[in-house]
């Protein structure tokens, strides 16, 4: 018997192998990270000891089935039978769809397109910044991990999605526009949290109407939102039991967010086509970016809206209606072109009103460029950029966009993109 179980086993392994090109995870602890990807883990398979697979971890749980009890098989060549604790406590079918090289590609590459990002921190960073090779790809298909169950205001729902900010343990803080509030939503998980608003449209302190962006100040562990259409921005304590939150600027239509290293706050203000920084407390702030009225000068935007500030308070901003990326320099008069700025266009020279904004540690540029339906990467000094994600048409599959706004990198380099008019949020793994 026991012989029979051992060579079934690895027959199992071999069918898996030539199948999807799949990881064995041998001598690895269960969730021991296994791949670049850090997204994906070890299941130890049923039968084997210490033996498993590499998988994407952040499946949704309710749609695992347990293995046939009497042999831990599971039906069809498409599932395998491991342990995944967190969602059952039983062996569960897992699709081996989920555990392909694509996805999680194997973390013993050393050479420089797949090496493990480094990042750089501080005791104080607000951002960890992943350093990501030059010449890093992205899965080409993106897997959704927040909403994408059509658009509506159930927990499991998104409608309108734009700003994304992802915390050091991968907890997505999602500003779920027309749902007027912000959604905290786990990796792995089928429903999301409300964490702010959630009382419908209005301007009461328990109330946002249409934010627009949200992020956390790590040192008091608040939300700050852009309340956009109240003209506001607050601050919402993140401890439990929390039911409303505090303005502390107002009369300001605000456009994104971003904090440094020394919690200063910065805004775009689309109104007055100018960036500002804030002083937690201060209710005028400092100019640091446009300021003189709307226009294509290098010392102006049009429509500033998501922000970016590196650790030596570099500002970058997506000059939506010109479309273009600014780079101001600390203390700069004007700005320096860094993506787009020849017109509205589909080549790879140009953007059309881009949204989502990230830069890495090498100066490398992460834009949503909205309209064309793609996400594009910049490096420092280009000419042009290239299509990471999207730039198939508009659609819902999983290689499309529909209108990307929000974006966010983590750690390791993964790529999220708030996907609006498909309210979904989708997955990129770095590989």
């Amino acid at each position: 018997m026991v012989s029979t179980v051992i060579h079934c086993f690895v027959f199992v392994l071999f069918s898996l192998t030539v199948q999807v090109k799949s990881q064995i995870c041998n001598g690895m602890s269960q969730y021991d990270r296994c791949s670049l990807n850090s997204a994906c883990a070890c299941f130890h398979m049923e039968g084997a000891d210490n033996i498993g697979v590499c998988g994407f971890q952040f499946v949704t749980c309710s749609e695992l089935v347990a293995c046939n009890r009497t042999n831990n098989h599971c039906h069809g060549s498409n599932h395998i039978c491991v342990h995944h604790p967190r969602c059952h406590n039983l062996p569960v079918c897992y699709p081996v769809s989920m555990i392909g090289q694509q996805i999680c590609p194997p973390i013993t590459m050393t050479d420089t397109t797949t090496a493990i990002p480094t990042t750089v921190t501080t005791s104080t960073q607000q951002l960890v910044i992943p350093n990501i090779p030059i010449n890093a790809r992205w899965a080409q298909n993106g897997i959704t991990v927040a909403g994408g169950r059509g658009y509506g205001n159930a927990i499991n729902q998104l409608y309108g999605p734009e700003g994304l900010f992802i915390d050091d343990d991968q907890t997505m803080i999602i500003a779920d526009g027309y749902n007027h509030r912000i959604v905290q939503w786990k990796m792995g998980d089928t429903n999301g949290q409300v964490v702010a608003g959630g009382h419908g449209e209005g301007n009461r302190l328990n109330q946002l109407n249409y934010p627009k962006n949200a992020l956390i100040d790590k040192e008091t562990d608040n939300l700050i939102i852009c309340d956009q259409l109240n003209r506001r921005v607050v601050r919402w304590s993140r401890r439990s039991g929390t039911t409303q939150g505090e303005t502390f600027i107002d009369n300001i239509w605000c456009g994104g967010l971003a904090m440094d290293d020394q919690r200063y706050l910065y805004i775009s203000e689309i109104d007055k086509h100018e960036v500002r920084r804030y002083r937690i407390g201060d209710k005028n702030g400092t100019l640091v970016a446009g300021g003189n009225g709307q226009g294509t000068g290098l010392n102006q935007f049009h429509s500033p809206s998501y922000i970016f500030v590196d650790q030596q308070q570099t500002v970058y901003v997506t000059d939506n209606n010109n479309h273009r990326v600014m780079k101001w320099n600390k203390g700069a008069k004007e700005g320096i072109i860094v993506a787009g700025g020849q017109g509205a266009g589909t080549t790879l020279t140009q953007l059309t009103s881009p949204q989502g904004l990230f830069v890495d540690t090498l100066g490398t540029i992460y834009v949503a460029d909205t309209v064309n339906d793609r996400v594009m990467r910049w490096p420092q000094g280009a000419k042009q950029g290239t299509i990471i994600a999207g730039g198939n048409g508009k659609g819902a599959r999983a290689n499309q966009f529909n209108a990307p706004m929000g974006l966010f990198l983590d750690r390791h380099g993964n790529l999220y993109v708030v996907d609006y008019f498909n309210h979904r949020i989708q997955h990129f793994s770095i590989g």
